[in-house]
């Protein structure tokens, strides 16, 4: 059998090359399988028949084009409701749509917190869509999204070998940020030292095969009061960093009581106080 000539092949190559150029979206090379996996995380997460508002002009979400560490990808979820809005985010979820666990975590909120912005770290493990979807307190469902380049990022290693890391798990440390004054939403940053093992990950001298294990919950409050609490999975980065809004009521105690996935609890007391912040 007589085999293509070389022109003739180069040809075909050129047509494939063109249909797949006008078929295939560019700068989103995983749309399709985007949209699939939304359609099945949707259908989990909230059934099929509520329905999910443009949240553009309720929700901005902030994350890299391209992520330069897929385990430490910061996000940032910005509320732009209005000041004679008198509804408030009652809950913030993050779903990565293609992580082997797509929702990241789920942030409850009140008007306590004055402003419902957050920003965290998330671990992506293939180009992927990251969603907020945001719960009203009138039970309307708002979702802003954003598209992230990076891969990798469940299975990469941890950055401090498992004696290191577990020689502080559960340490806390919290930070005022900006100028504190009563009644006016002020920011905190509260960090937690714990590997965050994704169960995708292997020890770097044994090469064995981590557990996952993880901060699976957290409870904030401010002198006895519930302000935020916290539901996350595998796609948390390590060490959780989380940054949140208060609406002070003077000088008081904040109190961070995080449990993991081995039942571990951690709770530790900072007192809170007003004026200029580091």
């Amino acid at each position: 059998m007589m085999r293509p000539s070389t022109s003739l092949r180069f040809a075909v190559s050129a047509w494939f090359l063109l249909l797949v150029i006008l078929v295939i979206p560019a700068g989103h090379p995983a749309s399709a399988q985007d949209s699939q996996a939304w359609s099945e995380i949707r259908t989990q997460l909230y059934g099929d028949e509520r329905t999910i508002h443009d949240g553009s002009a309720l929700l901005e979400i902030e994350a890299p084009d391209r992520a330069q560490d897929a385990a430490l990808v910061p996000i940032s979820i910005k509320s732009l409701i209005g000041p004679d809005d008198e509804r408030y985010i009652k809950s913030l979820t993050i779903v990565i749509d293609e992580n082997p666990a797509p929702v990241a975590g789920t942030f409850h909120l009140s008007r306590d917190n004055g402003i419902a912005d957050i920003s965290t770290r998330v671990r992506v493990n293939a180009y992927s869509n990251i969603r907020a979807i945001a719960e009203m307190d009138d039970g309307q469902l708002y979702m802003a999204e954003t598209f992230v380049k990076a891969s990798g990022g469940c299975a990469a290693p941890a950055t401090k070998n498992n004696a290191q890391a577990m020689a502080r798990l559960g340490d806390m440390r919290m930070r005022q940020i900006g100028d504190w004054q009563v009644d006016k939403p002020s920011e905190i940053q509260l960090m937690i030292s714990h590997p965050n093992f994704s169960g995708l990950q292997t020890d770097q001298v044994t090469q064995l095969w981590i557990p996952s294990h993880y901060v699976q919950s957290l409870d904030v409050s401010v002198d006895g009061k519930s302000i935020l609490t916290f539901e996350g999975d595998i796609s948390i980065s390590e060490n959780p960093s989380i940054n949140f809004f208060v609406k002070p009521q003077g000088d008081g105690e904040l109190t961070a009581r995080a449990v993991d996935t081995k039942g571990n609890v951690f709770e530790q007391s900072w007192p809170l106080r007003m004026g200029s912040a580091s």
